[in-house]
């Protein structure tokens, strides 16, 4: 049996490679947006045979073996789930993150009564314990194993390729695309042996192979020729690449680029419309585009319409500091314009001058986050806004009272009229000055202008220090593109919150882990302690002083704090640190490329102010 199945696998990779394809020498009408894909069995076989050879080299894998034959057998299965990857994201969401999370424990909260708290049993997972220098037990190797070897075939056997149409196999395509770029080609899932070029490759081949399937499909025989020259052309770039020399931001713009125009191209010829119900906008062809993200699917559903005229409204709002109880503070108080709408302080100041609990962190990209504050008690601008209001030491004044002290003022009147249909209600007071804060998302720094070939003005230290922070430096593990948040690709559903072991104070020497507990509140579970969210680098240059506490003034500290491996590296007691504890082993020439990256974020609004 098992001869037979090796022959099978050998079978099944020439297949995977060269592919199979209609017969027919005339162009098959088989786009039709209305019915299921014809190629759903021709795509549904492959997606069979990569989970069969991942989990046929994964059985092997056992404690009796040597740690070199476990190694080989692991990076075979590992190279089969990386080709099934794609499929995965697009038709098996949950599964993908199940198969691929970090080594990190996941506490999921309902409410006091209801905390569960597992340990990630993945192919990263996976990883560590086999390349760790400091070794594993049996134990720890088999409860992965054991994971891994029946979820393969369950996730084979329990699939949900059935009914797909063409349009949800080119979305699989481009949320591929978009997966490599942000998270493939950083480190994000291949933590020891920083693999990712070669895990790139074999995500390129299985869209490669998708892309053959539809060979008789494309009306324009040209646009297929482009698609095969672009991919191969991208996994030759790929397998030329080492991981800390690679240079990702040519590959974006050359290839990632190219490629997402290649989606919608291909969308106009199989006369297909991808849905726009999603975090993403299928049309647009840059990474980095300002209108990459679907802005309707960061706002509330029903929201009105984001207009000049509401944005105008919102930003006399944000400012007014009639607003408050003391009527001394307004949003704009903690949220100063040339700071890139933070303040300056190592702490918020609140009424009278009352120093808040954290760091006022940068509005510009918030609507990009899933949640809100630093400890994520928000779960929306709107949301957030509620935060602001209630708080005794900043604005303590509750809603009715704010809608009354609006209605009095006759201007708004006039425009609540005009954009709310008369309503001044709480509910419309928050969309306007959300709406405002929504529009704080430009994408119109240096660096968007130059990777959008709008201008050639990046310095060689500039472009190198982007690669540095999407490769050795490993920032983009957290801080993903383009918002350079924590909000994760390629779906964009969720934001990372992290435990970095922050320290009180500035010392390298002599630090003092932070006493804020973060997320650790309001439910009092260990395992969150210490937890904050991934805000955005964008602006950087503008933000500090840097971290939830403001501990650090200059961005120097905080890539020196980021290279000596956060608390645990400076020998603080740190359970459940997110961030690895080993040295970056950055050079000053490198950290200094970072951090003339990190400047080129600033928007162009900031830099005509400053």
């Amino acid at each position: 049996m098992r001869v037979f199945h090796c022959k099978w696998i050998f079978v099944g990779l020439i297949s995977f490679l060269f592919s199979c394809k209609n017969d027919s020498t005339e162009p098959l009408l088989a786009i039709n947006k209305n019915e299921q894909s014809m190629f759903n069995d021709q795509i549904r076989e492959q997606y069979f045979m990569a989970l069969d050879s991942t989990s046929y080299y994964m059985k092997q894998i056992d404690t009796l073996n040597t740690l070199s034959k476990n190694k080989s057998l692991f990076l075979k299965s590992r190279k089969w789930y990386k080709r099934v990857e794609p499929m995965l994201i697009a038709y098996d969401y949950e599964n993908y993150i199940s198969m691929n999370a970090p080594n990190l424990l996941k506490v999921e909260i309902d409410d006091h009564q209801d905390i569960r708290i597992q340990k990630s049993k993945s192919f990263q997972v996976l990883e560590e314990l086999l390349y760790d220098e400091n070794g594993f037990s049996n134990k720890e190797l088999n409860d992965v194993l054991e994971y891994l070897k029946i979820r393969i075939p369950f996730i084979r056997n329990n699939h949900i390729l059935i009914t797909q149409r063409d349009r949800h196999h080119l979305k699989m395509i481009r949320d591929a695309v978009v997966n490599i770029a942000t998270k493939g080609i950083t480190g994000f899932d291949s933590p020891m042996l920083s693999n990712s070029l070669n895990e790139a490759v074999y995500n390129y081949e299985t869209i490669l192979n998708v892309i053959t399937i539809y060979k008789d499909a494309f009306a324009s025989k040209d646009l297929y020729t482009k698609w095969q020259t672009e991919i191969n052309t991208t996994i030759d770039m790929l397998k030329k690449g080492s991981f800390d020399e690679f240079d990702r931001y040519s590959f974006i713009k050359l290839h990632t680029n190219n490629q997402l125009e290649l989606v919608d191209k291909t969308a106009k010829d199989w006369n297909i419309e991808l849905s726009k119900s999603r975090a993403l906008d299928p049309t647009v062809t840059n990474l980095f585009d300002k209108n990459f993200f679907n802005m309707k699917m960061f706002s509330m559903q029903k929201s009105p319409e984001i207009t000049e005229e509401r944005i105008a409204l919102g930003k006399q709002l944000f400012n007014d500091k009639a607003l408050s109880s003391t009527g001394t503070i307004s949003c704009a108080s903690c949220h100063i314009e040339e700071k890139a709408f933070t303040d300056g302080h190592a702490k918020a100041l609140g009424v009278n001058g009352k120093e808040l609990q954290r760091n006022s962190p940068t509005l510009t990209y918030a609507v990009y986050q899933r949640s809100l504050f630093f400890d994520g008690r928000a779960d929306g601008l709107e949301d957030q806004i509620v935060g602001v209001t209630n708080n005794k030491n900043e604005f303590h004044i509750d809603l009715d009272k704010l809608e009354e002290k609006i209605q009095e003022k006759p201007q708004y009147k006039a425009q609540f009229d005009s954009l709310y249909h008369g309503e001044i209600s709480n509910m419309n007071v928050r969309n306007a000055i959300a709406t405002y804060i929504r529009s704080l998302a430009t994408f119109d720094s240096k660096f968007d202008r130059n990777i959008n070939g709008l201008e050639e003005t990046m310095s060689e230290e500039e472009v190198n220090g982007f690669n540095l922070f999407m490769g050795k430096a490993a920032c983009a593990t957290c801080h993903f593109p383009p918002a350079f948040n924590g909000t994760v690709p390629p779906k964009y559903m969720e934001s990372e919150f992290e435990n970095l072991g922050v320290p009180k104070n500035a010392s390298f020497e002599n630090p003092v882990l932070d006493d804020d507990w973060g997320q650790y509140y309001p439910y009092q579970v260990d395992e969150k302690k210490h937890f904050f969210k991934t805000a955005t680098v964008r602006n950087a240059d503008l933000t500090g002083p840097y971290m939830h506490n403001g501990v650090y003034k200059t961005l120097e500290e905080v890539v020196e704090f980021y290279n000596v491996g956060g608390g645990l590296g400076m020998g603080l007691d740190v359970p459940h640190q997110t961030l690895p504890s080993d040295s970056l082993n950055l050079t000053e020439i490198e950290s200094k490329a970072i951090i003339a990256f990190m400047k080129t974020l600033t928007d162009k609004q900031f830099e005509k102010l400053n």
